[in-house]
């Protein structure tokens, strides 16, 4: 299986892939283990992305990593936490 945390990248011609990139799959989510939920961590953690839109395809990720492998993401759960906000 491919790596789960590879970049979003077409297989045939390299270039980014249009509307978001790979998609979060459940078999996705399964091939994680420790050290790729521990990559995937540093990567949110440093915060050095090319685009804001790279930042929130993992981002989006580790969200689902938490609710669907929570045991996985128990450790980084403050990098997918949200700050209550006032609108008005």
């Amino acid at each position: 299986m491919a790596d789960p945390i590879a970049p979003s990248t077409s297989q045939a011609a390299g270039q980014p892939q249009e509307r978001g990139g790979p998609a979060i799959t459940p078999e996705r989510l399964e091939a994680f283990d420790e050290a790729a939920t521990a990559e995937l961590a540093r990567r949110l953690d440093e915060d050095d992305y090319p685009t804001p839109f790279a930042g929130l395809q993992d981002w989006h990720l580790m969200r689902a990593l938490a609710i669907h492998r929570p045991e996985l993401a128990r450790p980084y759960v403050h990098l997918v936490d949200q700050e209550p906000f006032d609108e008005e």
